[in-house]
């Protein structure tokens, strides 16, 4: 598994603590996050790692800002992106099961340390489930072709139907 993982200024410490997590797990880690803590737009790196998603160059992405909050709403933007914003376990095991994320979001600023690293966990043990579920991903994706996005990257594996009909 490779997973793209991102961060701006108020991450950092949070980014470090998610890759060495991912790498001790045996996981690819792709870091775009920035370097310091010197402030740092977030959209300048939620796009990077949306479209590394979407693209189908890593499996799945995880960006961190001081609520998550502008992370998700940047990343969702990409189409084929399904960016959640979790905060504890179950937002995140339904992020995954039900809504088949492929990006999780969460705030530095709000979660300490060792949630982090539970919610990373629960987020990469927890599978989509399909059937019901998998009509209402699938809504999500008309909603991009009825926005003009079809032909964008982003379909790949999601399991949503790309054909209009």
């Amino acid at each position: 598994m490779k997973i793209a993982l991102g961060s701006d200024h108020t991450g950092v410490a949070a980014r470090k603590v998610v890759a060495q997590l991912l790498e001790s797990m045996g996981i690819e880690c792709v870091d775009f996050g920035v370097p310091t803590e010197e402030p740092a737009d977030y959209p300048d790196v939620a796009y990077p790692v949306a479209k590394a998603v979407a693209d189908g160059a890593v499996d799945a992405g995880i960006l961190i800002c001081g609520a998550g909050n502008g992370m998700g709403i940047s990343a969702n933007k990409v189409p084929g992106v399904r960016a959640a914003v979790c905060h504890n376990e179950y937002t995140t095991e339904m992020a995954r099961k039900h809504n088949n994320a492929n990006v999780l979001c969460m705030g530095a600023r709000v979660l300490p340390d060792e949630m982090l690293r539970k919610l990373v966990k629960v987020w990469l043990e927890s599978s989509f489930e399909g059937g019901r579920h998998l009509r209402r991903v699938n809504k999500v994706a008309q909603i991009e072709r009825k926005a003009g996005l079809v032909g964008e990257p982003g379909h790949k594996d999601c399991g949503c139907k790309t054909d209009p009909s």
